[in-house]
C-alpha cells in the first residue's frame, strides 16, 4: 500500500513539470502574438491654423521665386533668339557675297583689258569666262535660269511684256522671245522671266 502511495506521488511529480511546460508554452504564444499585433501608432498632433498659415505662405513666397526665376530665363531666351534672328538677317547673305568677289575680280581684270586695247576674241573669251564662272555659282547655290523662249507662256514663271501676232498657228500662246531672262531659288521664283507672247 504504501508503496502504492509512492507510485503515485511519484506521477504527480512527474505530471506538474508537463503542466507548467504547458503553461510557459502559452505565455510564449501569448507574447508572439502581441509582438505581431501592430501597436496603434499615436496621432500625430495636428498643426494650429497660426501655423499652417504660416507654412502656406511659405509654400506661395517659394513658388513666385520659382516663377520669377522662369520669367527671368524666357526673358533672356527671347532677347537671344531675337539677336540671333536680326544678326541671321543682316549677315545672312555674307556666304553668297563673299562667293561672288571672285567673278568681281575678274570682271575688274576684264575692264583694264579693255582699257588697255587687247586682242576683242580673247576679250570676248575672257567674258565668257566670267560668265560661266558667275552662272556655275548660282548654280551652285540653287539658282536656276527659267526656260522660257519656245516655251507655253506660264503666268508662275512668265510676264508678258507685250503680245506679237504668232508667226504660225502652233506660235500661238507660246514665248516668241525673251527680253529679261527669269530665275528661280530652291524652284521658287527669284524673278519671273519677261517675255513676248504670241496671239
Amino acid at each position: 500500500m504504501a508503496k502504492n502511495k509512492n507510485k503515485e506521488k511519484e506521477e504527480i511529480k512527474n505530471e506538474e513539470p508537463v503542466v507548467e511546460q504547458q503553461e510557459a508554452t502559452q505565455d510564449d504564444q501569448q507574447q508572439q502574438v502581441n509582438d505581431e499585433t501592430p501597436q496603434e501608432e499615436t496621432p500625430a498632433e495636428e498643426p494650429t491654423p497660426e501655423e499652417r498659415i504660416k507654412q502656406l505662405e511659405a509654400d506661395i513666397e517659394k513658388e513666385k521665386k520659382e516663377y520669377l526665376f522662369l520669367m527671368a530665363d524666357f526673358e533672356n531666351f527671347r532677347r537671344r533668339t531675337l539677336q540671333e534672328k536680326q544678326d541671321l538677317i543682316k549677315n545672312g547673305g555674307e556666304k553668297v557675297l563673299e562667293g561672288i568677289l571672285p567673278v568681281v575680280d575678274d570682271i575688274e581684270r576684264a575692264i583694264d583689258a579693255i582699257s588697255q586695247g587687247g586682242d576683242i576674241e580673247s576679250l570676248k573669251q575672257g567674258v565668257d569666262l566670267i560668265h560661266n564662272k558667275l552662272m556655275s555659282f548660282l548654280k551652285s547655290n540653287k539658282v536656276e535660269p527659267i526656260e522660257s523662249t519656245g516655251e507655253l507662256f506660264d503666268t508662275d514663271f512668265h510676264e508678258a511684256v507685250t503680245t506679237f501676232p504668232a508667226p504660225s498657228e502652233d506660235q500661238k500662246g507660246r514665248v516668241i522671245d525673251t527680253v529679261l531672262k527669269g530665275y528661280t531659288l530652291n524652284d521658287k521664283v527669284l524673278r519671273h522671266a519677261k517675255v513676248v507672247v504670241g496671239q
